[in-house]
């Protein structure tokens, strides 16, 4: 199977997955329909620039960040926008309006400008400010992971091997007797392996710094803090549901987000709507 191939089931299960969520989560509804929206173009969009050679930097090691081509991808742009015009809450709908109407030139600047710094440490970009080139922008940088070398790691890495973003999301799968954790990227979505009692923002190692809370709301997600630096971080764990879709249940975690913020913690990446 193609990376495209495989990319394409992605999606399709992320949209499935929403559908059966917001049948069940009336306060992420919304959101849930909007972004089973968002998934099916960026599946479609996939499959369009599929058939497209990556740029020949995808074979050195660390390069997904040198491998922007927007010849490729800015034609599907305003189709891009229509979909968010047509499906979004109403702020993010005007928003897309009034970036329609703007040039060319500012497009190209805006989606450059997230390609260079969306993730990375120090970067800060708001949430609104960075929906539109961060989900327009994803299948692409995906797909450039997935042609991308990876390079050799001697130690627990706390960014993306691929393009230095930090992690969105953690993720539990089941490995032996037990349960593996791995990081999902914010940026390229690559997902790699990493330590059980390890803080990836500060690198803290003392278990009792580090707990983890459950809700009994979501009892398939896990937030695992820190209490040294006071960020968090979602980890979905499949162990306890091999049905979730990490990406798409983390959407539907609002109160989640709402009860660590509370609690004086930061989440070191947002996801795609900022919570």
């Amino acid at each position: 199977m193609t990376f495209q191939q495989s990319a394409g089931s992605e999606y399709d299960a992320r949209i499935k997955r929403a559908e059966k969520l917001m049948a069940e989560n009336s306060s992420a509804s919304e959101l849930l329909f909007f972004y089973r929206r968002i998934a099916g173009f960026q599946k479609n969009l996939l499959a369009q620039i599929a058939g497209a050679p990556l740029p020949p930097e995808t074979q050195r090691f660390g390069s997904v960040r040198d491998s922007l081509d927007l010849t490729l991808l800015l034609p599907h742009f305003r189709g891009f926008l229509s979909v968010v015009e047509q499906n979004a809450p109403n702020a993010l709908a005007a928003a897309a309006r009034e970036l329609a109407v703007r040039t060319s030139d500012s497009w190209v600047v805006l989606l450059t400008e997230y390609w260079k710094n969306g993730g990375l440490s120090g970067r800060e970009i708001g949430a609104f400010e960075q929906f539109f080139p961060r989900a327009f922008l994803q299948p692409y940088a995906a797909c450039v992971a997935g042609g991308t070398a990876v390079p050799p790691v001697l130690e627990t890495p706390r960014v993306c091997p691929l393009c230095s973003g930090q992690p969105m999301l953690g993720v539990m799968r089941l490995e032996g007797d037990g349960g593996k954790r791995f990081l999902i990227c914010s940026f390229c979505e690559y997902e790699w392996g990493f330590r059980r009692i390890l803080c990836p923002t500060c690198g803290e190692e003392d278990e009792k710094k580090l707990p983890v809370y459950v809700a009994e709301q979501f009892p398939h997600i896990r937030v695992e803090t820190c209490n040294t630096c006071m960020f968090s971080i979602r980890t979905i764990d499949l162990t306890k549901d091999g049905h979730a879709v990490p990406v798409v249940d983390d959407l539907a975690a609002i109160p989640l987000t709402l009860w660590a913020h509370e609690q004086g913690y930061s989440r070191l990446q947002p996801n795609l709507f900022g919570s």
